[in-house]
């Protein structure tokens, strides 16, 4: 399977009211070092996608997501996070690591 297609399977099972960062989906996806290619991928990727659910080492909103910043947290407030500065305010407990 390709980096790819990992990246959109991962992404796919994020469950709702969870989030991962680009790095988490880029080591679970087998390539540790690839977060921004994890990013390009979300930019450029399928939009059925929850692309919401994945932010920056730090919990925050990406500029590159469809709306800049300020889409990334409407979309985030619209699955009941609570961000604040653009970032998840309770990023610890959101943050969804399976298996890595």
């Amino acid at each position: 399977m390709s980096f790819r297609q990992s990246v959109y399977e991962i992404v796919a099972k994020i469950p709702q009211g969870k989030v991962m960062t680009y790095g988490d989906v880029a080591a679970l996806a087998g390539r540790p070092y690839a977060a921004r290619q994890v990013g390009g991928l979300a930019h450029f990727g399928p939009t059925e996608l929850p692309w919401h659910r994945v932010v920056n080492r730090l919990g925050e909103c990406a500029s590159g997501y469809y709306g800049g910043k300020d889409g990334h947290r409407a979309a985030l407030e619209a699955e009941g996070f609570k961000v604040a500065n653009y970032r998840i305010t309770d990023f610890v407990e959101r943050r969804w690591r399976p298996e890595m």
